[in-house]
């Protein structure tokens, strides 16, 4: 049995060594051959081989190396050398995660050679066009023979499309990545803030690196202007996305202000920074659901999530990009709220071996 993974940005090489990880736990013998392609969406190091030194990730079988490139070339060249690939190894499962380019690649190319698809992390909706990831998600699903939703309510979306074959409900694979990471990175906090010279709940981290929100650098450059005047140190790994934007514009962050720009950090290093941060602000679906889970509040610099579990929970507020909204609500998070409760939105952490499982007692039948 052949199981092929498509990954090529930074959260899928954490979603991928998760199930790399319960491959392995099955006996010899009785494990799939597991390959890795990796597309190069992520081209960056910072971004990319990091996480293959970091993570219990396989090499490679193969490198694609297409990066840097406009979103419809991208998707196309992707699709064109995945479908040689699939062609030659014949897979009996092409499995490929969340939303980007390099999952929907994987879903074309293999449905267009008849191999079923597993799509993890399915059902998810913002219900905002404008963000490519949306456009990825809807097409996934649907190109899908296995959907492994997150949440009940990514499951109850799928129906009102009309999608109720192959849906499970198994949690999420990022659940388990933070479990299996937490003890480390509870062990490496305080080295980490030492190094950096930061204090625990004294500082708040910030992402941005959304296509719609980094279409144009006005708003960024505004935003984070508006972040250089806050209380307390404001931590930034840029994006190379966001910085070749702000670069191109001329922008510089004001000297003297709260905003730290950094490059971006390895893996458990972002998590020691979320797990220790006052707030959080991020336009990352990700480093949302990360927020959850160590009980830190989160202002989403979107109108909208496909997270809608966290803000119901209220730990989780959308509020755009406009600065004083963003001051406001950073502002309005009292310490009371990480008292409040926190169900297990998405798992205990056990979604890898669940789908793992499903996948091999499918592929015997």
């Amino acid at each position: 049995m052949k199981w092929l993974s498509i990954v090529g940005a930074r959260p899928q090489f954490v979603k991928a060594a998760v199930i790399a990880q319960s491959i392995e736990c099955l006996e010899p013998g009785k494990r799939p051959v597991h390959r890795l392609v990796h597309t190069g969406q992520h081209f960056d190091r910072s971004m990319s081989a990091v996480f293959f030194r970091d993570l219990p990730l396989p090499k490679p079988a193969y490198r694609l190396g297409v990066g840097g490139l406009p979103p419809a070339v991208q998707l196309g060249r992707m699709t064109e050398r995945l479908d040689r690939i699939i062609d030659k190894e014949r897979p009996d499962a092409v499995i490929v995660y969340g939303d980007t380019t390099s999952t929907l690649a994987g879903a074309l190319a293999a449905a267009a050679r008849h191999r079923p698809v597993a799509h993890i992390e399915a059902g998810l909706r913002s219900f905002n066009r404008r963000m490519p990831e949306e456009t990825n998600r809807v097409l996934t699903d649907h190109a899908s023979t296995w959907l492994f939703c997150p949440s009940r309510h990514a499951a109850e979306q799928l129906a009102r499309e009309g999608i109720t074959r192959g849906v499970h409900v198994v949690g999420d694979v990022m659940v388990d990545a933070l479990r299996q990471s937490a003890a480390r990175v509870t062990a490496a906090g305080p080295a980490t803030l030492k190094r950096r010279g930061l204090s625990a709940r004294e500082y708040y981290l910030a992402t941005v690196h959304r296509a719609e929100n980094t279409e144009s650098a006005a708003p960024i450059a505004a935003l984070f202007q508006g972040l250089n005047q806050l209380e307390r140190p404001v931590v930034l790994p840029l994006h190379p996305r966001t910085r070749g934007l702000l670069e191109r514009a001329g922008w510089k962050p004001s000297r003297g202000g709260a905003l730290r720009v950094v490059n971006p950090v390895p893996y458990h290093e972002m998590l020691v920074l979320e797990q220790h941060a006052r707030s959080i602000l991020t336009d990352s679906g990700g480093v949302q659901k990360e927020a959850y889970f160590w009980g830190v509040p989160c202002v989403t610099l979107r109108r909208e999530t496909e997270w809608v579990e966290t803000v119901t929970a209220g730990w989780n507020r959308l509020v755009g990009l406009e600065p004083g909204a963003v001051r406001s609500a950073v502002a309005s998070f009292s310490e009371a709220v990480r008292s409040a409760r926190r169900p297990a939105l998405y798992g205990r952490g056990r979604a890898g071996d669940a789908i793992v499982r499903r996948l091999m007692k499918d592929l015997k039948n």
